[in-house]
């Protein structure tokens, strides 16, 4: 829908790097050097003078110490005039659809007409911490009038002062892991480990033969790797070709290795990668030239309660989105459903189900989804948001939603339209 002075906002165009599982391909590339990347492939592929870009917005949900707002890095490129204003944000899984929707408002109240909105995630390179007790210490140390003085507080170190801190992929609020928490669900939703690694089966078919036939990899910005000798990357690394039903099964659940259903099989694995999209007004697409591949016609986002099922938000968020869009769930041609767990999907589908919908799959992630091609958390909002365009512009389909499970029980969901 028009923003509130009537300004449609289009999306012209988007791209990414290759998701690549942590600690592979991607392993030694900062994710300032990812997210640099990705800009300004997205510019050089529209052909876009960086002059025009009013704004760039990027998610990060791990940020380096040493570059806390990856955005502004990325506005310091060379293409860009360095007075273009950026920032980062963090909603979790859902941080580069939050861009992509934060730069929809910037663009529909009229505060800007070209928005560079992504994001980008380096899993393989993650600040570690160290304990508060050493970190309380070189504090001290670094105070010390004297080299004697220094020495006296360094000899208060003791060896469990030096065990690192690393990030935890858990709820501070209630202490569980995401995956345990898309176990809770699989158990209350009687979802089953069978149904599970089917989907997980289907992501991996679909996103195979969305590689082969070259939708997914028109996407993909190749990479060339910093070390000498090695080739070109323009796949996605964790596309399992091979895998099997009767593989899957042979994996033990992971978090609840006795009861459990939730494997590595029907998880998205940890990724490096980031992704872009540009946004225009559209009168400035008109101006300059560019034919729009779809409209952001409404979003929203919701939360539920982390101790009661962390993954389900998607099912308040998405009933928002199409209400506030004035369409119903049968009017929209494809959908983009993000897979952290095959287990959230199916509770989120079965939540669906619930409301009276008539959910037909065949529409549902048509490339596959995060558990074959990649979680970068940062990053899959962007790369749901070019695949949904793309893919709507290809059927020729008025509608498009993409929906989003995100850590701390929260859910986002993006309408596009094409007409």
């Amino acid at each position: 829908m028009p923003g509130g002075n009537g300004r449609r906002v289009a999306v012209i165009a988007g791209c990414r790097t290759p998701f690549c599982k942590s600690g592979t391909t991607l392993k030694d590339v900062r994710a300032v050097d990812l997210a640099r990347f990705v800009a300004r492939e997205l510019l050089e592929r529209t052909n876009l003078d960086g002059a025009e870009v009013n704004a760039v917005i990027f998610g990060q949900v791990v940020p380096s110490a040493l570059v806390p707002n990856v955005a502004r890095e990325v506005s310091l490129l060379p293409q860009f005039p360095k007075e273009i204003p950026a920032y980062s944000l963090n909603r979790a899984c859902a941080s580069s659809g939050q861009a992509v929707a934060n730069a929809h408002d910037e663009i529909a109240l009229g505060g800007a007409n070209v928005v560079l909105a992504g994001g980008v995630e380096s899993l393989s390179d993650i600040p570690i911490l160290a304990s508060r007790r050493l970190a309380d210490i070189l504090v001290e140390a670094s105070k010390a009038r004297s080299l004697a003085a220094r020495l006296r507080t360094f000899s208060r170190i003791r060896p469990r002062d030096l065990i690192p801190v690393s990030p935890a992929i858990a709820e501070p609020s209630t202490g569980e892991s995401m995956g345990q928490s898309a176990e809770k669900m699989a158990k209350e939703n009687h979802v089953t480990r069978a149904a599970q690694d089917r989907w997980a089966l289907r992501s991996h078919q679909l996103a195979a033969g969305g590689t082969d036939d070259g939708r997914i990899v028109a996407e993909i910005a190749p990479w060339l790797p910093q070390r000498t000798g090695d080739g070109i990357v323009t796949q996605d690394n964790g596309i399992r070709r091979d895998t099997s039903l009767e593989q899957m099964a042979k994996l033990k659940p992971v978090f609840d290795r006795r009861y459990g259903s939730v494997t590595a099989a029907n998880s998205s694995p940890l990724t490096d990668g980031a992704s872009a999209v540009l946004l225009m007004s559209e009168t400035a697409a008109r101006s300059l030239g560019y034919t729009p591949l779809a409209y952001v016609r409404s979003y929203a986002v919701a939360a539920v309660d982390p101790g009661w099922q962390l993954l389900q938000a998607p099912i308040f968020a998405v009933p928002k989105a199409l209400e506030r869009a004035r369409i119903q769930w049968k009017d929209l041609g494809v959908v983009e459903v993000h897979e952290a767990f095959a287990a959230q999907v199916l509770s989120n589908l079965q939540g669906w189900r619930a409301l009276g919908w008539d959910i037909n799959e065949d529409i549902i992630n048509v490339m596959g989804g995060s558990i074959a091609i990649g979680h970068p958390f940062g990053a899959t909002g962007a790369r749901l948001v070019t695949t949904l365009a793309n893919e709507m512009a290809r059927r020729d389909v008025p509608f498009g939603l993409l929906s989003i499970c995100a850590q701390g029980g929260m859910g986002f969901a993006l309408v596009l339209e094409r007409r």
